[in-house]
Formats: structure tokens, sequence, C-alpha cells
């Protein structure tokens, strides 16, 4: 019996190819991905579903798909899917790591640069005809030579983040469950980190634990210098406190590529021109996302012919 898959979403043609030869695949024509109650209504008789972050596979579909084998999540993130439910089904789960290391730390570089030397801001007022010429006080921004990076989870992209950030003549600071073995930076309490990191980047995936991580409190404790970069997950940020701390100069600055409700964004933040803000472009390069789609669809040929997945969740 030839196995049937979902797809949520268009992805390259090569990359489909390959799908199509282990398989019967429908796919989603339309723009954007599947919606929930789509996912819902196709998912019966499916030996495998392959889905984006943004599907939520929650408890409902996954006892719909009667037949599922395996969910393969085009991401390194697995928060959109109820994994609890999907094991107590025997269901395997995939996901994508590693293969979005390095664009999502050089698009969190872009933010830092972005971010500290008015890149955005500097940008708008020239299209709107503002700028008069060259003076010596005119937009200064901060240099980062000889500050302190504190990254907020060192996986994968933390590490490649801190590398770059030598590069740029940084100190490295992180905080993680526990510390890695790179003598090169330091491991220190999230709290400390906060007030003494001139530069604070978000990389820890979104859990209870991690929802609001940087909430009031924590913003409160950061310089009023420092600068708040999040390329991880949106809700790790309470971004009306966000907005607050802006307003309000508890800290300089920020740079964000999600949101916690993607796609809506805390209308506050819309109106400041110390924050500058991206439509998750982490990912976004063609190589990268045609490496994560072919990544997913692998783990998926795998389970279906008997094999382990090769990044199961």
């Amino acid at each position: 019996m030839t196995p049937s898959i979902l797809l949520t979403i268009k992805i390259p043609s090569s990359v489909l190819a390959t799908l199509q030869a282990a398989g019967e695949v429908e796919q989603h024509h339309g723009e954007g991905d599947m919606p929930p109650e789509e996912i819902l209504a196709r998912i019966g008789g499916r030996q495998a579903l392959v889905c984006t972050i943004t599907n939520r596979i929650d408890k409902a579909i996954i006892q719909a798909g009667t037949d599922l084998r395996v969910i393969a999540n085009i991401a390194v993130g697995h928060n959109n899917i109820d994994v609890a439910a999907a094991r107590e089904r025997g269901i395997l789960v995939t996901n994508t790591p590693g293969v979005l290391t390095e664009a999502t730390a050089d698009l969190t570089w872009a933010l830092v640069l972005g971010i500290t030397r008015r890149v955005g801001e500097g940008e708008r007022l020239l299209r709107r005809g503002e700028w008069k010429g060259w003076t010596l006080q005119f937009m200064l921004g901060s240099e980062i030579r000889g500050k302190q990076l504190g990254i907020v989870g060192y996986g994968r992209i933390g590490q490649a983040v801190a590398a770059r950030g030598r590069a740029f003549g940084m100190r490295i600071a992180y905080a993680s469950r526990a510390p890695q073995n790179d003598p090169e930076a330091e491991h220190m309490p999230l709290d400390r980190l906060l007030a003494t990191s001139d530069i604070v980047s978000l990389h820890v995936p979104l859990t209870d634990e991690t929802r609001h991580l940087i909430d009031q409190p924590a913003l409160a404790r950061m310089k009023r210098s420092a600068y708040l970069i999040n390329t991880s997950r949106g809700p790790v940020v309470d971004e009306k406190a966000l907005a607050w701390a802006l307003k309000t100069n508890i800290i300089s600055g920020a740079g964000l590529d999600v949101f916690e409700q993607e796609p809506k964004v805390e209308p506050e933040l819309l109106t400041l021109e110390n924050v500058m803000l991206l439509p998750h472009l982490g990912s976004g390069t063609v190589e990268t996302r045609t490496a994560m789609a072919d990544l997913a669809v692998r783990n998926v040929v795998a389970v279906l012919s008997g094999q382990p997945p090769l990044t199961p969740v």
C-alpha cells in the first residue's frame, strides 16, 4: 500500500520530488500554509504529516490522524506540536536542527548592528526627505567592541552568535542550564547576565519555563544603555513590558524577528524608533529554507521505509 502524506505548505520542487517518490502527496495550494480546520479534515488516513512552526498540531489533529506514523516539522522548535499526545499514540515527531544555525546567527547580527547603529531609523528618516546633511552629532549610535554580549541559551545558534561576537571584539557571557565547554565565554546566572551585558540576545526554545522570561522585572535589571535581541520565539518576551521599557528608556533599544502573536505585533512597538522589527526572517535564505524542507522530507522517507528518523524530537 502506497503511503499517504499530507503537506501543509509549498516546498521547493526538488524536495517535493523526493517526497512524491516516497508516497502519495496531498499538499496545500493556497497562499501561506494550510489552515488548522483543513488539516483536521484531511489528516485521516495519512501516514505522514509535513508541517511548519505556524501549524498548530494539537491533540485533536493527532487523534484524527489514526494512521499517522510521523509528524515532520520544518523548524527547529516544536512548541506548535502536542508532542506528548503524539508520543501516546506512538507517532514520531521530527524537527530540523543544525541546518538553520548559520542563517539565524547572521540575522541576529543584522539586528545587533542595525539597532546599535540606528540603521532602520536612519533609512526611514532619509526616505521621508528629512536628512539635512552630515553633522558631528547627528544620529549617533553605540559601538560594540570591548563590550559584553550576553547570550541566553547556549545551543548551536547561541554559540554561532558568540563566534561572530568575538570577531567584533566583544566579551561573551552566557546563561544556560549547565556550563558549556567554552573557555572563551563566561557562564553566569541570568540575573547577573542581564545586569552586566550591553547586548542581550535570546536563543532559547519556547517552554512553560521560558514564556515571558523577559518581563518587566527582567528588563528593569538591564543597563539603560543595553539592547535586547530576540530571534528565538516571540512569547519569550513580554511585548507590552518591552514597549514600556523602550518608551521610558529603561533600555536603549531592541531588535525583534519574532513576536508573541505573529503576524500581529504589539501596536506600541510600531510607533517607536528605538526598536528594529523584522517579519521572522531568521532562517530566511533560499539555501537554508531548502535545507530545512529537505531534512524534514528525509525524516519522513526514513520513517516510512522502516528506518529511524535523522532528527527525532
